[in-house]
């Protein structure tokens, strides 16, 4: 059965979406248990996050060198990259070190970049307008993908931690299998790209591709350093009131809901625009960095406050930084140009979480955190030179 409405086919790509995204923090929700299992460094948390992003950038290179998903069925290309990514995300259960747990993380990561970016060129196929409300409900499903790992920890807290692996595996085949039984390729793909590497450098010639591409370097800076220590500093604030609050629940809490806000600031985009959702998200998520070193000092209910909030704004740009993306491209390679830029905008979340987990182990100090506000600064500066037109809305 093959759906051929948007209205019902959003829905598929949403849940295909969330099911292949859950690989992405799969290790991170289990690293304490690793940690112990493997006689890890606290090190590990930034080690393990870093190469599920290389193995992204790596992948999204590839892909867009090769004008992938342009250039064959992007639903085929999903659905290989789920079963693929869903069997090395499994093979974690039989590391057997730190060298064996990094190549399966690595491998996982480098087939997301036929997911996660490939799924929002398949809604960009199926949606001429609405794209900005459609990537808000697809990154949703990113985000309650990302988060989901910590739930199944919180969930299966008293079975082994191998079954947060197997579950998020089952979840990404299943996901995969939905969307190549049920969704054909899109209407508004346009032509099929040639193979031209070249083009990589002729979408950064167009000034809103530069703009929007730049905007979203700046809001990967910020995003997956602070989903990666989301459990570490709430574990940090737990040290000074004796363990009372459930770290991998509200590790889940704090960074599902961006889902919520993906979704909302997409609905907020058809009257205002992406441009707008994008700047003040960026504007509110950089005031969270800037407080970060002071929250550990309030009581619990408002240093959770203050989290959730900069959970609800770190990502409800991203949707929009994407349909910006999209909407700048050439209509023939915008899987190419959605692919490049998450490449690249995974590429500075290596930096970033590297700086700050050296700075981290070195310190141990709440100060830290103001390293992620680089991102946001530079993400607004730069979006700001977009040109907004009716086509971008």
């Amino acid at each position: 059965m093959s759906l051929k409405n948007p209205r019902f086919i959003l829905p598929v790509i949403v849940l295909s979406q969330f099911a292949g995204t859950s690989l992405w923090f799969a290790g991170n929700a289990v690293l304490p248990d690793l940690i112990l299992e493997l006689s890890l460094d606290l090190s590990a948390v930034g080690h393990v996050t870093m190469v599920v992003q290389a193995g992204f950038i790596i992948g999204t290179l590839i892909f867009a060198a090769m004008n992938m998903a342009d250039r064959y069925s992007p639903v085929k290309v999903f659905f290989l990259c789920s079963v693929l990514g869903a069997i090395f995300n499994l093979s974690v259960i039989f590391a057997s070190g730190y060298t064996t747990l990094l190549s399966a993380r690595f491998l996982t990561g480098f087939f997301l970049a036929g997911i996660y970016p490939v799924g929002m060129k398949i809604a960009s196929d199926w949606h001429k307008e609405g794209l900005g409300k459609a990537l808000g409900y697809l990154v949703g499903a990113l985000v309650l993908g990302t988060a989901f790992p910590h739930f199944l920890k919180f969930a299966g807290a008293d079975l082994p931690w191998r079954f947060v692996m197997v579950s998020t595996s089952v979840l990404s085949v299943s996901g995969g299998l939905l969307l190549l039984l049920t969704v054909n390729d899109g209407p508004y793909g346009g032509k099929k790209g040639d193979f031209k590497p070249s083009v990589m450098f002729k979408l950064f010639k167009d000034r809103n591709f530069r703009s929007a591409a730049f905007g979203y370097f700046g809001h990967m800076w910020e995003l997956y350093t602070f989903w990666a220590f989301v459990p570490v500093m709430i574990a940090f604030y737990n040290s000074d009131i004796d363990g009372q609050l459930n770290v991998p629940i509200w590790s889940f809490l704090i960074i599902a809901v961006g889902c919520l806000s993906c979704i909302a600031g997409g609905y907020l985009s058809q009257k205002r625009g992406s441009k707008y959702v994008a700047t003040v998200s960026l504007m509110i998520s950089g005031i969270c960095c800037l407080i970060s070193p002071f929250i550990f000092d309030l009581p619990y209910p408002v240093f959770l406050l203050v989290m959730v909030i900069w959970g609800i704004s770190v990502v409800s740009d991203s949707p929009q930084f994407s349909t910006l993306v999209a909407r700048s491209a050439d209509r023939s390679y915008v899987a190419t140009g959605l692919t490049l830029v998450n490449s690249i905008g995974f590429a500075t979340t290596i930096i970033s979480i590297q700086i700050l987990t050296a700075v981290w182990v070195e310190w141990l100090t709440p100060w830290a955190f103001l390293i992620l506000f680089a991102g946001p600064l530079f993400g607004w500066f730069s979006i700001r030179k977009f040109k907004v037109h009716s086509t971008t809305l």
